[in-house]
């Protein structure tokens, strides 16, 4: 077993000094760079600028790291992914991430009355930041309130309305609220921002027959 182990090491060894040798660490990239390597032929380049712009990307390069959603590499649809969740909590301010963050945590944590109460006041410092809005979105959907948690899902549609994960919220909400149609339609505007969302996706067909045969019985 202990040679086993050695062996496995050693290959992981091999493949970081493989991966090291195949692109520049993205730590060494400045953020104009890393933005013009998202249209490098390399996936590696690709995947190596999508890091980066994960750590010091701007709300601005949103719409350059939507577009690698749809990318041929799994590996830099993946880390697209996570680089626009990083960029969408950026408000600029570092005290509004940090109550941002915090309010996270306490929904994480199920202490959604906490997390709404700091949500509450992201929105109310920083109007004009979408995340907020989702965020608090979010937490009244888990407290059951729906009409409401639509409400701020208007507001980041207002200021983000490519914001796939208010999109398949709001989607969720009609459907719990038999409006399929309204459903349908920010299903389809979410998956075709990000093609990934695997479980949007096979939704929409579901909707369709089911909205077929409502209009059959309607005859």
């Amino acid at each position: 077993m202990r040679t086993a182990l050695i062996r496995t090491l050693w290959l992981w060894t091999l493949l970081a000094a493989l991966f090291a040798a195949g692109a520049a660490p993205a730590a060494t990239l400045t953020r104009d760079q890393a933005l013009a390597a998202l249209e490098a032929v390399d996936p590696m380049d690709r995947f190596v600028a999508l890091e980066r712009l994960a750590e010091v990307g701007a709300m601005q390069d949103a719409d350059a790291v939507l577009e690698r959603l749809a990318d041929a590499d799994p590996r830099v649809r993946l880390s697209a992914s996570h680089a626009i969740w990083q960029i969408w909590s950026r408000s600029g301010n570092a005290a509004i991430d940090e109550l941002l963050a915090h309010g996270v945590e306490q929904m994480n944590a199920g202490a959604l009355a906490g997390a709404l109460h700091t949500f509450d006041e992201v929105v109310r410092r920083r109007p004009d930041f979408a995340e907020g809005w989702n965020k608090r979105a979010t937490v009244k959907y888990l407290l059951g309130q729906y009409q409401a948690s639509l409400l701020d899902c208007e507001e980041v549609f207002e200021r983000n309305p490519r914001h796939f994960g208010a999109l398949t919220g709001a989607a969720q909400i009609y459907l719990r609220q038999g409006r399929a149609e309204q459903a349908l339609g920010m299903f389809r505007r979410a998956v075709a921002i990000n093609p990934n969302l695997d479980a949007a996706a096979r939704i929409i067909p579901l909707i369709e027959q089911r909205l077929r045969e409502l209009e059959k019985n309607t005859i």
